[in-house]
């Protein structure tokens, strides 16, 4: 078995940063009762998720790594198009054309797990009579 070192154990720390950049040592109770923390200052960023991605795969766990690879993808949008996007994945919520053009949303703005992910979807729906 690899040797692993979980991304938030004291020798990774340093590594681990929030989406505005503060280091997980920065977010502390104390800093947070005082109103120093915004809600991004307590997001994760798509760096921490890669580095989480590569101790699962380390780990033996491709699909969570794959998983959180696409995350990482994800934290470039906003609450409103991720829930946009989730419902347009819903089963018979969205036509072939739609998914295929959400697909390439995605891959235009760098999320090209994501976007292979629509496409591997768009063709079950299709397959399963789930399109709308």
């Amino acid at each position: 078995m690899a040797d692993l070192s979980y991304p938030l154990s004291p020798g990774a720390r340093a590594q681990v940063r929030s989406a505005t950049g503060k280091a997980v040592d920065e977010i502390t109770l104390d800093v947070a009762v005082s109103d120093a923390l915004g809600p991004r200052d307590v997001a994760v960023s798509a760096d921490t998720l890669r580095l989480q991605a590569g101790f699962a795969e380390r780990g033996g766990n491709p699909q969570l790594g794959e998983n959180l690879r696409r995350a990482a993808e994800l934290v470039a949008f906003d609450d409103d198009e991720l829930l946009r996007f989730y419902e347009m994945l819903r089963p018979a919520r969205s036509s072939a054309q739609e998914l295929d053009s959400l697909a390439a949303e995605l891959s235009e703005r760098g999320a090209q797990r994501c976007a292979e992910l629509v496409r591997e979807a768009r063709a079950v729906y299709v397959r399963r009579g789930l399109i709308a």
